[in-house]
């Protein structure tokens, strides 16, 4: 006997004997093989003065503490099953079945391989039926054994790698699944105050849906903290947590089949739980007719906006990290260092609605740089920078991140509004001390938010003094699409907002919407059901703005088409004005870098162009290349054939006024 046996269950060997046993006893018998006859369901002889195949599999025994008995309640195997797996295990591990084997065809051809068989399985074992080789039985449905080629009762029978492994008591996956099914290992827990409640309701789901229960459908918070919840379910449960990322299920409708089978075993062999990653799929109408084929315990993670929030199932939302308990985490990962934070920690904490992975990770990140000596701007200034990158990428995938290098000097607009654009920044810089240390937030929970409308002509400066607040409370400017926003399908455009709003409030970046008059637009007068539904667009972005706690600039030149409730939901309104000729030669004067050659420009004079700060960017960058392409500085005449085609562009006339004095 080889010498696995010291290493695997002795019950197992036990087994294994017993059935042995039995192939040799017919060994002694030598008795003369005939030709084996059917006689239909009822029986057949076989040879060996043994006939009468049971038409029906025999019931379930009262299973036994060691492998091939739990093999047998788990697939509902009957007896005369349960020992043909045995006995294909025997010939995989045991050189002695294959003499046992061999003394029964005494007179065989020498060097003969012996393999077993379904017809050696119902000549040696008791109680044999013929159901044990159908297709919807246990053997061949869950693959328990493979049928090769040939009559059924010669053809070999090879017991599945995977079953002879759970039988031997080895942790394995199987090698049938482990290009798309992954192991998914838990780290170091710090969980949020409901986990626990959430865990245990997840739990009782799973317990009490029978075989094959609904899916969990977990939603919420970030994927960490959704997978973080399917840890703590696979935890408390006692089994084992998988992963699968539905878009890698197979195209082919067979192959699907046959995973969900093989995960349905695996699931059995060694207790497992499916986590179902849905962030690429598109069809969940397909991810819903394979996950009714998987008998085990299943969670989907349901992202906002997602096609999986299409499917059924029960809902399981995933308890979001409190500021306390956030604060605490970067504590404790931070150590001593929290003390080098200079009272700036609560604000962070406030701004970036990191999970506990991420500030694990980033506190690391800190400790690390402050010990190599790279934090020059200090301990509280690295963890901001680290916070802010690590935040970012809910958002990166939704909108385009916007760089800004303009400062308050580079705005050229009356004293008046730019004491409004530092009012904004106060307000942002205070909202931590406003809303949760005087109490706000308590007392009023829609409305704390900070939205804020820039309106005036295209050029006026709107973007660019977005940049400079984003650039003065150092965080990150996304640039919103309307392109990617806006869908023509029913309830698609809320979904595509509620995705970017709820981005935004963890990352703590300021959303920037162009042109907000086409997405804020005024409700209508109902005429048809295209009107109906572009009022429901509208009603919801009203209820998402007021709901919204981050940093909202929207931009638009027509104020008066905006939404009148919307704009009541604005903490702040900036008007840009078009800029007086004092203004255009400050504009002018600042336009030029430093490095560019400029020759003896009259700024003065320049400033009669009747024109806004961005077209005056436009025609100077004209001028800069027309200079550069003559090997020249940038002269009057450089300037006023760029004026020439802007105006051109924007099918305005450019009269002699504006440019009289030049030459």
């Amino acid at each position: 006997m080889i010498l696995l046996q010291q290493s695997s269950s002795s019950a197992l060997w036990d087994e294994l004997e017993r059935v042995l046993t039995q192939l040799r006893a017919h060994a002694r018998q030598q008795v003369e093989r005939t030709e084996f006859e059917a006689t239909g369901l009822g029986g057949v002889s076989d040879g060996l003065g043994r006939s009468g195949f049971s038409q029906k599999p025999e019931q379930e025994t009262s299973p036994e503490r060691n492998p091939a008995a739990q093999l047998q309640t788990l697939f509902g195997l009957s007896s005369f099953e349960v020992d043909t797996v045995l006995l294909c295990a025997g010939f995989a591990l045991d050189r002695r079945f294959e003499m046992a084997c061999a003394e029964l065809n005494a007179g065989a051809p020498l060097q003969t391989k012996y393999s077993p068989s379904f017809g050696l399985a119902a000549s040696v074992l008791e109680e044999p039926h013929w159901s044990a080789m159908s297709r919807t039985r246990p053997l061949l449905y869950w693959r328990l054994l493979e049928l090769g080629q040939g009559p059924l009762l010669q053809a070999p029978l090879e017991i599945d790698e995977r079953v002879l492994q759970y039988l031997l008591g080895v942790a394995a996956i199987d090698s049938q699944l482990d290009m798309v099914f992954h192991s998914l290992q838990g780290g170091e827990e710090d969980s949020a105050t409901g986990l626990r409640e959430a865990t245990l309701r997840g739990v009782a789901h799973w317990r009490g849906g029978g075989r094959n229960p609904q899916p969990l459908l977990i939603s919420g918070a970030s994927a960490d903290q959704r997978e973080a919840l399917f840890l703590s379910l696979c935890k408390e449960a006692g089994v084992r947590a998988i992963t699968l990322d539905a878009a890698d299920l197979p195209a082919d409708p067979g192959e699907r089949e046959r995973l969900a089978r093989m995960f349905t075993r695996e699931a059995a062999l060694w207790p497992a739980a499916l986590w179902v990653r849905t962030t690429r799929v598109e069809n969940a109408l397909l991810l819903r007719a394979w996950l009714d084929r998987v008998h085990a315990p299943l969670a989907v993670e349901v992202e906002a906006g997602s096609a999986a929030e299409r499917l059924a199932g029960m809902r399981l939302d995933t308890p979001v990290l409190s500021h306390a308990e956030r604060k605490a985490l970067w504590e404790k990962h931070l150590g001593g260092r929290a003390a080098e934070m200079n009272g700036a920690l609560d604000t962070m904490v406030d701004v970036f609605g990191l999970d506990a992975a991420e500030i694990r990770a980033t506190a690391e990140a800190v400790k690390e740089e402050v010990e190599l000596g790279l934090a020059h701007e200090g301990a509280a200034a690295s963890a901001w920078r680290l916070s802010r990158t690590a935040a970012r990428r809910s958002l990166d995938d939704l909108a385009a991140r916007a760089e800004s290098y303009n400062m308050w000097d580079d705005l050229v607009l009356p004293e008046e509004q730019v004491e409004v654009l530092r009012q904004i920044a106060s307000h942002a810089r205070q909202t931590f001390v406003v809303l949760r240390d005087w109490g706000f937030a308590d007392r009023y929970a829609r409305g704390l938010g900070l939205s804020v409308l820039f309106a005036g002509a295209s050029g006026t400066g709107k973007t660019m003094a977005a940049g400079v607040l984003a650039r003065e409370l150092n965080r990150d400017l996304y640039q919103i699409d309307l392109a990617t926003v806006v869908s023509k399908y029913i309830g698609e455009t809320e979904k595509h907002l509620r995705r970017i709003f709820d981005a935004a409030e963890r990352s703590g970046a300021i959303l920037l919407f162009d042109e907000a008059d086409a997405l804020f637009g005024k409700r209508s007068q109902v005429k048809d059901s295209h009107d109906r539904y572009a009022n429901l667009e509208i009603s919801y972005l009203l209820q998402r703005m007021e709901a919204y706690r981050g940093i909202a600039i929207l931009t638009t030149n027509m104020q008066n088409s905006l939404d009148l409730a919307f704009q009541r939901r604005l903490r702040f309104v900036v008007q840009f004005p078009f800029p007086d000729a004092v203004s255009r030669e400050r504009i002018w004067r600042g336009v030029f870098p430093v490095a560019a050659p400029v020759a003896n420009l009259d700024y003065a004079r320049l400033a009669q162009l009747n024109a806004t700060g961005g077209v005056i960017r436009n025609i100077a960058l004209l001028a800069a290349f027309l200079a550069a392409d003559e090997k020249a500085a940038i002269a009057m005449r450089h300037i006023h054939a760029a004026a020439r085609t802007e105006y051109a562009k924007l099918e305005k006339p450019l009269v002699g006024a504006e440019t009289r004095g030049w030459e």
